[in-house]
């Protein structure tokens, strides 16, 4: 049986009011539902140093035994560096001192960003992204810096000139629209260092960090109705929540009546109770971070992460700390499985040159997209999102109408592949994607097995349909 049943959706109206009971009947669209594949650029003041030092330890251990102190002081984030910088004794502090002297202050970064952007080509972005495989594209217009991507028309009351040269929003925006792509829009709504100066050193300090000033509150709603109705984008991104007195419902009803086909992400606000967060609005879908499920979910989810271990650019990274191809393309196969769609984020340099080893990434997943689409675009979870073959090779299921997909993770130990306990009643036909071409097979009692094409050209992963 090829059969998903998607989380029921009562019907939208015509119009959205400003309530939270009438944004609760938007329903997801299924352009996003069938995209799969998102760009995430962050790209702002903090591509200038691109330097983050990171922590051998993992997280997780860290937290075990304190606030996360360690964590902060060697933030593996770029596009913290504003706060890194911030923390005594920090790595990114002592960097700066080596770097830039005493005397040179984040601010400082500004003319020299401005400077390097006029070499930026946002044509060769648009058009990367889309032989990549991505579907949508979604940019940093501000991040927790407050540094803003488009020339607002309510700029920053505390610093003067405190934006881009150029309307890098509107640019890029009209570029990946030109590629066919749709665009979406990240605002760091629940932080922004140049209303709350409070230096974040751990955790706890998180919770407090938001601005809670009515100006923000002002700023905040301002921004986001600019954003709307200047670039008309797909998605609003919000991010770290936002002041306990914004009301996001008017916002996101007023996006939902410009573009019915607009998403909203579950991080525009948050009831906060430390050391957790939970949404505490409507929201399309789900935003996990370097994360991965272990089971198909109903609620659609969106993975976020870089090919790195940083959004922005850092240069202290390499091969080492990135995705290889065959890591990234199993990743991305997991996560359809699931429900889900990946947002992978690329961090350009300051004048827009995207790093080497990212786009070795980003046409490595392209080249198995242009053979393996078919599996991927347009799918749904099946009943069941994974499998092992009798040789312990991972497996990976997707579902179109009546065909089921099924994606091998791992290089064929033989001749033949056999995957068991399918619950299917018969198996007419086996194609390979990569040429086309029949598959000979058996199925009986739920277990199918292929013999694998004698001349089968080696792939990072290897999809079937099978009907």
């Amino acid at each position: 049986m090829l059969f998903w049943a998607n989380q029921t959706w009562a019907q939208a109206p015509a119009r959205y009011d400003t309530t939270r009971a009438s944004i609760d009947k938007h329903p997801l669209p299924g352009w996003f539902d069938d995209a799969k594949l998102g760009i995430f650029v962050h790209w702002g003041l903090y591509s200038v140093p691109g330097w983050a030092k990171g922590t051998k330890k993992p997280l997780q251990e860290i937290l075990a035994t304190t606030k996360g102190e360690e964590w902060f002081a060697n933030n593996p984030y770029a596009e913290w560096y504003m706060n890194s910088l911030r923390i005594d004794g920090s790595s990114t502090q002592q960097y700066h001192k080596a770097t830039y002297g005493d005397s040179f202050s984040y601010d400082d970064f500004v003319p020299v960003f401005n400077r390097e952007i006029k070499k930026w080509n946002p044509n060769q972005w648009a058009k990367l992204f889309k032989d990549a495989g991505a579907q949508y594209v979604v940019l940093t217009t501000k991040h927790h810096d407050g540094f803003l991507l488009w020339p607002s028309k309510q700029p920053n009351p505390f610093k003067k000139n405190y934006q881009a040269s150029r309307d890098i929003v509107g640019e890029l925006t009209q570029a990946v629209n030109g590629q066919g792509l749709k665009m979406g829009l990240y605002y760091s709504s629940g932080l922004d260092w140049t209303f709350n100066q409070k230096t974040i050193n751990n955790f706890p300090d998180l919770f407090t960090a938001g601005p809670q000033q009515p100006e923000y509150v002002t700023y905040l709603g301002n921004h986001w109705r600019e954003l709307t109705d200047r670039y008309n984008p797909y998605v609003l991104w919000a991010d770290i929540g936002s002041p306990k007195a914004y009301n996001p419902v008017p916002v996101i009803a007023e996006f939902y009546n410009k573009n019915p086909q607009g998403v909203v992400n579950n991080r525009h606000t948050f009831e906060f109770a430390a050391p957790s967060a939970k949404p505490a609005v409507h929201y399309d879908f789900t935003t996990p971070e370097y994360q991965m499920l272990d089971s198909i979910a109903r609620k659609k989810w969106e993975t976020c992460r870089g090919i790195g271990l940083s959004f922005g650019y850092n240069r202290t990274e390499d091969a080492a700390t990135f995705l290889s191809v065959d890591g990234l393309v199993d990743s991305f196969v997991d996560i359809v499985s699931k429900n889900g769609n990946l947002l992978l984020n690329v961090g350009p340099e300051a004048d827009g040159t995207i790093p080497a080893g990212q786009l070795e990434r980003l046409n490595g997943l392209g080249v198995w997209l242009k053979t393996n689409g078919e599996a991927i675009y347009g799918t749904r979870p099946w009943t069941k999102a994974e499998a092992k073959t009798s040789t312990d090779g991972r497996v990976r299921f997707t579902k179109k109408g009546e065909s089921l997909y099924a994606i091998l993770l791992d290089e064929p130990t033989g001749k033949t592949v056999t995957i068991s306990e399918l619950p299917l009643t018969d198996v007419r036909a086996v194609t390979a994607l990569s040429d086309g071409k029949p598959v000979k097979h058996t199925f009986a009692n739920g277990t199918l097995t292929l013999t694998m094409p004698a001349k089968q050209a080696k792939s990072v992963a290897y999809a079937f349909r099978i009907n």
